[in-house]
């Protein structure tokens, strides 16, 4: 049998973590990095293209593919403390690139998924390296 005192110090270590980051995790450390939100529905293929690409590199995230206008999905993903939202639309698309915003600090410009990706996993380096 198990003692579960150490399940109880995880919990509160758990605990204090998520007090202590009041819920906005660090880049490496959260569940969900980022969201990718596309305009409509039109672009969803894209979306999936780019999920696609990102999940090769190992950044995990998903996409908004709820009928809802862009600014409410902006909204949304703020509440929710999603570090990096990449929005997709017609321009996005056709240039092969994508729209980034940042949680707490908004939109960072346009940058290729391959120039997104460097700089994700710069910024992760970069906090580890600490």
């Amino acid at each position: 049998m198990i003692h579960r005192a150490p399940f109880g110090s995880l919990e509160r270590f758990v605990a204090v973590l998520i007090e202590h980051c009041a819920g906005n995790f660090p880049l490496w450390l959260a569940p969900e990095q980022l969201i990718i939100l596309p305009i409509s529905e039109k672009f969803k293929d894209y979306a999936e293209q780019v999920k696609a690409e990102l999940d090769d590199a190992g950044i995990t995230g998903s996409i908004d593919n709820r009928d809802e206008k862009i600014g409410r999905k902006i909204r949304d993903a703020e509440v929710k403390k999603v570090p990096f939202m990449l929005i997709v639309g017609e321009k996005e698309a056709a240039e092969g690139r994508l729209s980034v915003r940042k949680h707490g600090e908004g939109d960072l410009g346009s940058h290729t998924v391959d120039g997104f990706i460097q700089y994700f996993q710069g910024i992760i380096a970069e906090s580890l390296s600490k």
